[in-house]
């Protein structure tokens, strides 16, 4: 028990956000769980808001460019971590990419993350912040093999997000600090067991598709 309170402690988070290094630390950053928790939590309250008052549909038709035609079969966490493992992008970047998603979210009230939305949000909103936060960054169209689209679309999301945004990307010492705060309440009120939760629900999912893989392997193989 012990052990998992020090890997789920504000302590933890914000010895991430300051002072992670990949030479060192092969494990995934905690600020990434936390943030998956969070945006999991927000989904399932617009979805309760949106099953009650019809009227609370994302009408605003600029937001509905970060629609999909077809749900992504990922999870938060899991698609969160696969942005992680490939584009190195640091735990102050996902800070920075909350704060965008929380300003997106205030300055376009139409606008409610739901499993359509949420995967080219995120896409989108970490790929500015590491172009805000990190010295050196990959093409967008790396960015857009990552995130599972095409060039094209991540180009075009990412010049409506800055449109959407008023161009307003600039984050403070304060304002970053704030939201550093932020998540770490989110460990230590409570919040520990959501994100417990969503990381087992990630392992889960990818069991089952692990031996969904098997098993069609070997299906191959006799039939």
């Amino acid at each position: 028990m012990a052990a998992s309170d020090s890997a789920l402690s504000p302590r933890k988070l914000r010895s991430d956000v300051y002072s992670y290094s990949y030479q060192s630390n092969s494990n995934t950053p905690l600020v990434i769980s936390v943030l998956a928790s969070l945006i999991e939590r927000t989904m399932a309250r617009n979805e309760r808001i949106v099953k009650n008052c019809s009227w609370a549909l994302t009408k605003d038709a600029r937001t509905r460019v970060f629609d999909c035609h077809e749900t992504p079969d990922m999870t938060i966490q899991s698609y969160l971590e696969r942005i992680f493992r490939y584009t190195r992008a640091g735990p102050s970047v996902y800070v920075v990419a909350y704060v965008y998603i929380d300003r997106f979210c205030q300055g376009n009230p139409g606008f409610r993350i739901n499993a359509r939305n949420v995967h080219r949000l995120l896409i989108t909103t970490i790929m500015v912040a590491s172009k805000y936060v990190e010295d050196m960054n990959y093409r967008n169209s790396y960015f857009a093999r990552v995130g599972g689209l095409t060039t094209d679309e991540l180009n075009k999301l990412e010049l409506e997000f800055l449109f959407l945004m008023g161009f307003k990307m600039h984050v403070n010492v304060s304002v970053f600090e704030s939201y550093c705060c932020h998540l770490e309440r989110e460990v230590s009120i409570g919040g520990g067991y959501h994100i417990e939760k969503t990381l087992r629900c990630a392992e889960e999912i990818k069991s089952r598709q692990s031996e969904d893989r098997r098993y069609n392997q070997i299906a191959r193989i006799m039939f």
